[in-house]
């Protein structure tokens, strides 16, 4: 061990013995320097210790045996150094344990004793008494030791023999028969006394009759007058009572009307401005966005029938010109053609008739053609139908079709020749 100082707790004490100090220097809570080799430093606990007392099956001085159980709180004192040195001598060394067996075993023999010296009845009704003695002899006994007895508390009292129970039915049964004597004393007494004062009552109505009379006359006269007055008094307390309640309650009843009516009219307020809000709402969120959609819709639909129409009737005229030009260039390149073939049937006159339409027929297929020939160039064909007519490639077909039916009359404006007749008897 190293020289130094040396510390403690406030629930435990130094012990320092050796050189310098005559008896051990005691140190409570706090620190001292100690020298190795030649000084020796112990500690003592200073805690609280709680202790359950028993005391099992003791007679009382009437010889009942009964088993009580107290509650003990015992520590040794710090704060008196005689009895902290008291303790030191006793239990410095000794454990916590082996302390409050110590102490355990005082306080069972002192409370043993006190109990054999008190009645059942004693310590039963007066507790305190008990404890209060219990208290102050281990307290006596426990200071010589060096310990403090903080408080002693007698916790439960019991009996194997059940003399408490026949105890309490004893003191129960006694009670009852107390209560039953003095109650019938009490009736007896009252018979007696109520025997005399009839007696008393009889014998002054028989002496004083007309007196009697006389005073219960006057006296059913005036309490007659008092009663009259009485009920006057309570009848018209009464009726202004109820005039009152019924004035308090026509006014509770007016302001509840007034309250209502004004509930009401701020509930016709708030439903007006609610209704004109959604009237807003739906005016600004549907029926504007509505109109405005039916106005935008109508124009397009209205700008897509008038450019429909343009368009129908610019293309219309157009195909109009157009099929006027074509058919004319057509007419005028199978006139020229015809003139041509007219030219070569007149220099040709030797040929028989059968050369000729085999020269026609394999002309024929170039003048479709060249019929043809307009169609295939074109890009984009409009179609303007009255509901009538055929549309579409129909339409088309049945117009090549019908320029290239007009061949064979036109081969025989000019030739004289009959081509359709010849292709049907060859």
């Amino acid at each position: 061990m190293t020289w130094g100082f040396v510390t403690c707790g406030p629930n435990s004490a130094l012990v320092v013995s050796g050189c310098c100090h005559m008896k051990p220097l005691l140190v409570p809570g706090g620190r001292t320097f100690v020298w190795p080799g030649i000084q020796r430093v112990q500690r003592i606990s200073l805690n609280t210790m709680t202790l359950q007392v028993e005391s099992p099956t003791v007679y009382t001085s009437q010889g009942v045996p009964i088993s009580v159980t107290g509650i003990a709180q015992v520590k040794i004192q710090g704060q008196n150094e005689d009895m902290l040195l008291t303790a030191c001598e006793q239990f410095l060394g000794k454990s916590e344990s082996e302390i409050q067996h110590i102490a355990l075993v005082t306080l069972e023999g002192h409370q043993r004793a006190i109990m054999g010296s008190m009645t059942v009845e004693e310590i039963y009704k007066d507790r305190k008494k008990f404890s209060k003695q219990v208290f102050e002899v281990a307290s006596s006994d426990l200071v010589n030791m060096g310990i403090t007895v903080v408080s002693y508390t007698l916790k439960d009292i019991r009996d194997e023999e059940g003399y408490l129970k026949s105890f309490g039915m004893a003191r129960t049964a006694e009670v009852k028969r107390d209560a039953r004597i003095g109650e019938a004393e009490a009736r007896c007494d009252a018979t007696i006394k109520e025997a005399i004062a009839e007696e008393q009552r009889m014998a002054a109505r028989l002496l004083n009759d007309t007196e009697i009379a006389k005073a219960q006359r006057d006296f059913e006269l005036k309490k007659a007058a008092y009663d009259v007055e009485v009920q006057t008094k309570k009848a018209e307390a009464e009726m202004a009572y109820e005039l009152q309640a019924a004035k308090t309650k026509q006014r509770i009843k007016e302001e509840m009307m007034q309250v209502k009516v004004v509930e009401r009219t701020q509930e016709i307020q708030v439903q007006q401005q609610e209704m004109l809000r959604r009237e807003r709402e739906l005016e600004a969120t549907v029926r504007r966005p509505a109109e405005a959609e039916k106005y935008r819709l109508e124009k397009l639909a209205e700008a897509n029938k008038n450019r429909v129409i343009l368009e129908a009737e610019a293309e219309s005229e157009a195909i109009k010109i157009r099929g006027e030009a074509e058919s004319f260039a057509i007419h005028a390149k199978a006139k020229a053609e015809a003139e041509q073939m007219a030219k070569k049937a007149e220099a040709f006159k030797e040929y028989r008739e059968a050369a000729m339409i085999e020269m026609v027929l394999d002309t024929l297929p170039k003048i479709i053609a060249e019929v043809g020939a307009p169609i295939s160039q074109t890009k984009k064909i409009t179609m303007v139908s009255t509901g009538n007519s055929e549309i579409g490639a129909a339409k088309l077909t049945g117009e090549v079709l019908s320029i290239a039916g007009k061949i064979p009359e036109l081969v025989k404006q000019m030739t004289n020749i009959d081509i359709s007749r010849s292709v049907h008897a060859g």
